[in-house]
């Protein structure tokens, strides 16, 4: 058995007793002046760094830890003791749920893309010299759109094998995770940030402006990352004989995202009450799944691993909802910037949980900020963590700090873009978007936060 599943065993049993014996009398320790929870979260999140191939176990170990000190001593939103602990994941699961159902679907959804045959014919229209290698990129920030940032970044590792003749560029291998956490960015099905504001309540049109910040970062970086990769090695756009695009699979891939865009959308608009009781969103993907799946058969031999790298990714997103966010600094665009650099080495995922509990960001420059700023250092998104799977020589910060240097000068470009044309255009908290989650949450109604000036998140919990 791993070292880090023993300890995150061993931790549990050992925590377990102090939970059931917890006082439900609140009694918050702080160490100069930061909460408990946050120095147990941020401890759990360099342990998902640092133990990359154990973050499953990681993550459970931080949630137990978590979990037992606000049994014994903070308490919960929904209360103090087991009550507030079975209060609050009430109040999570159905996000957890949908959350599930659809990163589990868009791993189903990514394999039929890849089986359709275009990513095979792709280099067939990729044009000769350095804008062949710009326009993979491109390529890819489309891709990254509407397919998960990890599919789009693998497929264009694997097409950049290719047509490279097996010979990437570390700097072109940092270019293609840019580019599809770029691409994911500002689409709601292209990320699984983006995908948590679009099931906490906030709406796609309020995420899609991270376009303009991702679009003018593509070329800041893509450039100079094409120069880079045609220096070292030109592109050679040979299709395999007898490539040809599976176009029934490829509708596949349309309907299970039109059913996921429309059951979205009529569940905001007239069914919200049962979006918030049950999660609708995550069943309607599987219903469209299994529908056709007779015609081309899913590849249910990903579920294992995928069912994994969910796992992990919701504990996280638990952790980060136990988290005491009335005492963060208030929501601004400096901190939107700030978090950008974080992701860089701190999963984004809990980062963006932490947000949406929070509230009162600018959700596309969010978006924008925590998708885009991983690509900095190779751990630092789950796309990165892929692609250097298939490219071990990447699994260097220094190198990837070195040739990829272009991406982290786009990430600030683009967020100054964004910033000069657009603004700063924060919203109101989707938590408190309903008087129903209002309620669940222990804040004020959307009618008493109209009349307020600022979203207050000292009053509101």
């Amino acid at each position: 058995m791993p070292r880090p599943v023993m300890i995150a065993l061993i931790l549990t049993c050992l925590l377990a007793p102090l939970a059931a014996i917890a006082s439900p009398v609140t009694q918050e320790i702080a160490v100069f002046g930061i909460p408990t929870e946050f120095i147990l979260f941020a401890a759990t999140l360099l342990g998902v760094a640092f133990f990359h191939h154990h973050t499953l176990p990681v993550a459970l170990t931080g949630l137990t830890a978590i979990v037992a000190y606000k049994l014994a001593f903070s308490g919960f939103h929904a209360g103090t003791g087991l009550t507030g602990l079975a209060g609050h994941l009430v109040g999570e699961w159905v996000i957890l749920a949908n959350l599930l159902g659809l990163l589990l679907g868009f791993a189903l959804l990514a394999r039929h893309f890849e089986d359709s045959g275009v990513p095979q014919i792709l280099p067939r229209y990729l044009p000769d010299g350095w804008l062949g290698g710009f326009a993979l990129l491109v390529a890819i920030f489309v891709l990254s759109s509407f397919l998960d940032n990890i599919a789009a970044a693998l497929i264009g590792g694997t097409v950049a094998f290719t047509v490279f003749q097996r010979r990437v560029h570390i700097g072109y291998l940092a270019a293609i995770v840019a580019a599809s956490n770029a691409g994911g960015s500002g689409s709601v099905v292209g990320d699984t940030t983006t995908t948590m504001m679009w099931i906490s309540g906030i709406a796609p049109l309020e995420v899609f402006h991270a376009y303009v910040a991702a679009g003018v970062a593509l070329v800041i970086f893509g450039i100079p990352a094409a120069l880079q990769q045609h220096r070292f090695s030109p592109i050679v756009c040979d299709v395999p004989e007898g490539s040809r695009i599976d176009w029934p699979r490829l509708g596949i891939v349309a309907w299970i995202l039109i059913a996921a865009v429309a059951t979205n959308i009529v569940m905001n608009f007239g069914f919200k009450d049962l979006a918030n009781a049950f999660p609708v969103l995550g069943i309607a993907v599987w219903v469209a799944i299994l529908l056709a799946a007779r015609l081309r058969k899913p590849e249910w031999s990903l579920l294992p691993e995928a069912i994994k790298g969910s796992l992990f990714l919701l504990t996280l997103v638990v952790c980060a909802s136990m988290m005491p966010v009335e005492r963060l600094p208030e929501a601004s665009w400096y901190s939107a910037f700030t978090l950008g650099f974080v992701s860089a080495v701190f999963d984004n995922i809990p980062l963006t949980a932490l947000a949406i509990e929070q509230g009162g960001f600018d959700w596309g420059m969010l978006a924008y900020a925590v998708g885009f700023g991983g690509s900095m250092i190779w751990f630092g998104s789950s796309a990165g963590v892929a692609l250097s799977n298939l490219y071990p020589q990447a699994k260097s910060v220094g190198s990837w700090l070195r040739h990829g240097w272009h991406v982290a000068v786009a990430y600030v470009v683009g967020f100054a873009a964004l910033m000069l044309t657009l603004g700063w255009q924060p919203h109101v908290a989707p938590s408190a978007a309903t008087p129903a989650a209002s309620a669940m949450h222990g804040q004020p109604s959307t009618v008493q936060l109209e009349t307020m000036p600022q979203v207050n998140q000292e009053t509101n919990r």
